[in-house]
């Protein structure tokens, strides 16, 4: 079977007649970005069905060759976004080269995205040791347990190495691998898109020169 015979058509007329209003709310402005992406990830976190807190991370490779995958957003506020990693995988390695990343949020529940671009610098200690230890046990030890992005002989290796560490760890305390720590993302740009009828959609950008001035808003043609 060819991919195009399993790639849905493009909504006609009769599509968006029949979905009626889905989406037709214009996307309202604010002076806070970060307020209304925490507005926006309420509402996707009582509509999503799995992870809501999902986002693509992309990065690039020493050649410049970009990498994305879907990583878990673990804190937002004004400072950014963050998430957690061991440090010596691809994106960890990539991001020690180059500390520049881009997000996008896709709630496809919603008919909504939010991408992000900006810079990227590891949390503190305390903030990745305090989510090590909110992790389940089992996650911590496979923390310790896999070495990340790099290649594995078989499925054995992984579970000999897991049942190495419990054994080592037995009932008491997991310290956080100093290897394994968290990002922040500090956004340069954040953009709100929402879907509309007819591929007219709302596009709101909210952009600063450098993380020490204030945003700007912009609305963009779709």
């Amino acid at each position: 079977m060819a991919s195009r015979d399993i790639i849905p058509p493009s909504p006609s007329e009769a599509d968006y007649q029949r979905d009626g209003a889905k989406g037709d709310v214009p996307l309202t402005e604010g002076n806070d970005p970060f307020v209304l992406f925490a507005d926006w990830l309420a509402l996707a976190s009582g509509k999503e069905p799995n992870d809501p807190n999902a986002m693509a991370l992309a990065t690039v490779d020493e050649d410049g060759l970009p990498d994305v995958r879907m990583v878990l957003l673990k804190d937002a506020d004004p400072r950014g976004f963050v998430f957690y990693t061991n440090l010596q995988s691809a994106k960890g390695n990539q991001l020690a080269a180059v500390s520049k990343a881009a997000l996008c949020f896709h709630w496809k529940s919603l008919r909504r995205q939010v991408r992000v671009r900006g810079l990227v610098e590891p949390v503190s200690d305390a903030e990745a040791d305090a989510y090590f230890a909110s992790r389940a046990r089992d996650s911590r030890i496979g923390a310790w347990a896999s070495s990340q992005s790099r290649p594995l002989e078989s499925r054995h290796a992984l579970e000999k190495s897991v049942a190495k560490f419990a054994a080592k760890f037995g009932l008491g305390e997991i310290p956080r691998p100093d290897f394994w720590s968290g990002y922040r993302v500090r956004p340069l740009r954040i953009e709100f898109w929402r879907d509309r009828p007819f591929r007219l959609h709302d596009r709101l950008v909210f952009e600063r020169a450098d993380l020490d001035s204030p945003f700007t808003q912009t609305r963009l043609y779709p």
